[in-house]
């Protein structure tokens, strides 16, 4: 017997202290009905954000009434999906249970509660932020939250700890339901749980299917499991309170999984089954190991799929969206296929954001992209040091762990982001380490014992950047072992050169910082806020200091602008060239490196950030960059640190070995003159980085920078690389004069002198084949439209031609 009542619709928010009520479905949150019914103002508009406080300063009362005509026989679970996050649940005026974690499913037995007819289901917030500080003071010890926040002592609280505010991101402490709330109808077995694991071996996959069952009285049912025309099945006995039994059923010959690029994404339908219970998903058969052996240098960190080893390149990843109703499937899904368009193969789902719904998993197991899946814990102690807080965590963790071990995708967990690197930012660990250190192994533990106990077949890692387990060095500077997280270039203000002074084996995090499009500042300005030190523009900076730092670099790098137009367009282009000079040159020390992903991919609202995709989704120089450093076979030229010499690499993910044709030219930006250097034929392999060719920099002329393209043995194009000697400042290339042709999705562009970084537009719905590249007179270039988006903000602006002036 299984009945499975929809309850999202048509609960009704109200808070008696504000007198406010809205109506909302699920998954939604109460900052947005608020916004859709006129009753706040747009909080990403100018300065608006601290006139919403009053909402998550409030108690809200969410009330859903509902008919049922039978309650006799059976039992009833009300089940929440994810309810944000302090909740008192009620039916028809009786307690039912409390919510006390974002990131957990709720299960509560209202069998009892119910009765034919009319029902009622209430839900009474708490004030997060409120609740919060409370617990913070009721704590027997100082516990350090992030300076990111603005709302504080989220730490305290199992939710999106960047809802609090964070360097990129906005504060509203949103609250609501963000997943489906169903009245589930049973017998005495209820299914709650199902945990796949995979075992490949011999040319054959065995999947161990793991049933978690919850049990109301004593009972035994068959559990069932059927794929690729095979059946298997177990007998679970079952006693009141939690059971499981694994099944065990064998795919022989099976179609592998991969990763975008390296095959297809196959899959299979995976039905399972107890006591009327069916669950039906798509699973990809795929296996994962992270290689940390030793080698000379340190200890490897290399991720191994289906037994091949695939350098990662990607992107970290943030919440959709500050409003979480908007962050629906239609709008991530655009955001996963820019990654994928820009030649990414994993995202970083990073701890201070949430845990994603499962149709987001299922976008990346469509779409072809890893995912590294953190904890949620980021930059801030926490009160592992209480009972109930750390139950709070194991009880997430084996949910969790269990939901996601049937993606595909899911690559990795680890333990946190950045809680090894706390110890040292806060004056009460830093004046007793061993309190908080204890205090983080505590929780460390309780989660690297949630992933053995679930034991999923998935490699654990127990912090980022870690140098390894039980290391708690440097993970900021240590390029040896581990992943790191390389700051120096943005936080220290060091040069985009200084990238090239370390060689991690995995960078998981590093970053540049950007203003957005100016199609994205003027959905949140009036004119008169349209000047890089206008107080509206500082609101919208997060990170103390940032847009002075992007205005000191653009000054260091580039000729200073002369408009506030051309300097958002230097500060995309000094983003993007970070980006560049790091990943190429990363790229280029493979197999020492085996992973990239930068600091970040998407926005949460209009900001300068270091995001890629702006606020709306769209691209910034950067993303389309990454196109070509991210592609499958990229050309780079690289400065020799001991002999001066400027060396040119073929890096290659590509399986199989592919001849390619490289030539190479000197472009003279004073005159305008192209001098052809010479044409290489090269054999490119995934196994090594293949030198083509050494320039002696004093070859070139002061005006003169270098430009290469590369085509496969059928001369078809590959792809075009530049390498400027000097800072771009340096150069001066007089005044172009760019024709530019458009129709419909062609757009074609001329010019009668060299042009660098040219730029036909970005930050628009419309994605093309190209942007940010040189243009030479009598080599027209023609672009296409390759992707029609649609964002939320709007009115477009026509596409205005940008170029390096100089």
């Amino acid at each position: 017997m299984t009945d499975i009542i929809d309850l999202n619709d048509d609960w009704v928010f109200s808070s008696d202290a504000h007198n406010s009520s809205v109506t909302l479905s699920a998954p939604g949150d109460v900052h947005s009905a608020l916004l859709a019914a006129g009753a706040i103002e747009d909080p990403y508009y100018r300065d608006n954000e601290p006139r919403t406080d009053w909402v998550h300063e409030a108690e809200w009362v969410a009330v859903k009434r509902f008919q049922l005509a039978d309650v006799d026989g059976g039992r009833f679970t009300l089940r929440f999906e994810s309810v944000d996050c302090l909740a008192e649940v009620s039916v028809n005026g009786k307690p039912a249970g409390r919510c006390e974690s974002q990131f957990l499913r709720h299960d509560f037995d209202v069998t009892e509660l119910l009765r034919a007819g009319e029902n009622e289901i209430a839900v009474r917030f708490l004030s997060n932020s409120r609740e919060a500080e409370k617990r913070a003071k009721a704590s027997d010890f100082p516990i350090p939250y992030t300076k990111n926040s603005r709302i504080g002592h989220f730490n305290f609280l199992r939710r999106a700890q960047c809802h609090g505010g964070w360097d990129w991101g906005i504060a509203l402490s949103p609250l609501g339901f963000y997943g489906d709330i169903t009245l589930v109808r049973t017998g005495d077995l209820r299914l709650d749980d199902v945990a796949i694991r995979q075992r490949h071996a011999s040319g054959a996959v065995e999947l161990d299917v793991t049933f978690h069952a919850f049990a109301f009285a004593p009972d035994e049912a068959e559990a069932a499991v059927e794929i690729d025309g095979k059946r298997a099945t177990g007998m679970l006995t079952a006693w009141p309170g939690e059971n499981r039994v694994t099944v065990t059923v064998r795919v022989e010959n099976p179609r592998l999984w991969w990763p975008v690029g390296h095959g297809e994404q196959a899959s299979y339908d995976l039905a399972v089954s107890l006591a009327g219970q069916r669950r039906d998903f798509r699973i990809g058969l795929r296996s994962v190991a992270l290689l940390t052996n030793a080698d000379e240098i340190g200890h490897r960190f290399a991720f191994q799929i289906n037994g091949r080893e695939i350098f990662m390149k990607g992107a970290n990843w943030i919440p959709g969206d500050a409003l979480p109703a908007r962050a629906t499937p239609d709008q991530v899904r655009d955001l996963l296929l820019s990654a994928v368009e820009a030649n990414m193969n994993m995202i970083r789902v990073w701890g201070g954001g949430q845990y994603e719904a499962d149709w987001f998993y299922e976008l990346c197991d469509e779409l072809g992209i890893m995912v590294w899946q953190d904890f949620m814990f980021a930059c801030s102690h926490y009160p592992a040091h209480e009972r109930g807080f750390l139950d709070l965590v194991r009880t997430e963790a084996r949910q969790q762990l269990r939901r996601l071990s049937r993606f595909a995708s899911i690559a990795l967990w680890c333990g946190d982001n950045e809680l090894v690197g706390a110890l040292s930012w806060y004056e009460e660990s830093i004046n007793d380490r061993d309190r908080y250190l204890a205090i983080y192994d505590r929780l460390n533990h309780a989660l690297e014992e949630a992933v053995e106990d679930e034991d999923i077949g998935l490699p654990f890692r127990p912090s980022s950047p870690s140098v390894g387990r039980l290391d708690f060095g440097d993970g900021w500077h240590v390029d040896t072992s581990g992943d790191m997280h390389f700051w120096d270039v943005w936080h220290s203000a060091k040069d985009f050169e200084h990238y090239r002074t370390v060689r991690p084996r995995f960078c998981s995090e590093f970053g540049f910082q950007s203003f957005p499009s100016m199609r994205v500042i003027e959905s949140f300005t009036a004119p008169e806020d349209r000047n890089v030190s206008s107080a509206v523009m500082d609101v919208h900076q997060r990170n103390i200091g940032g847009n002075s730092r992007i205005v000191e670099t653009i000054a260091r790098y580039f000729r200073f602008p002369d408009s506030f137009e051309d300097m958002v367009y230097l500060s995309q282009l000094s983003q993007g060239l970070a980006m560049k000079t790091a990943i190429e040159f990363w790229r280029s020390n493979k197999p020492r490196t085996m992973g990239t992903l930068f600091w970040q991919l998407n926005d949460t609202w209009p900001v300068a950030s270091w995001s890629s995709l702006e606020y709306g989704g769209g691209w910034k120089t950067t993303q389309y960059l990454a196109r070509r450093f991210f592609a499958p076979l990229m050309v780079t030229a690289e400065p020799d640190p001991d002999t001066g010499a400027i060396v040119l690499f073929a890096v290659s993910d590509i399986e199989d070995e592919k001849p390619i044709t490289v030539r190479l030219r000197t472009v003279n930006a004073a005159d305008g003159t192209v001098f052809e250097l010479g044409t290489y034929d090269v054999v490119t392999s995934v196994e090594t980085v293949v030198e083509i060719a050494r320039i002696r920099p004093e070859s070139l002329g002061d005006s003169t920078f270098l430009l290469f393209d590369w085509r496969d043995g059928e001369g078809n194009h590959l792809g075009e690389n530049e390498y400027l000697p000097q800072r771009p400042k340096a150069y001066r290339f007089g005044e172009p004069k760019i024709t530019v042709h458009a129709e419909e999705d062609r757009i074609m562009l001329s010019t009668d002198r060299p042009a660098l970084y040219v730029t036909y537009d970005h930050g628009g719905d419309d994605i093309y084949s190209d942007n940010c590249f040189t243009l030479l007179p009598g080599e027209d270039k023609m672009l296409t439209v390759t992707r029609r988006r649609t964002s939320h903000l709007g009115r477009e602006r026509a596409p205005e031609l940008r170029y390096l002036k100089g």
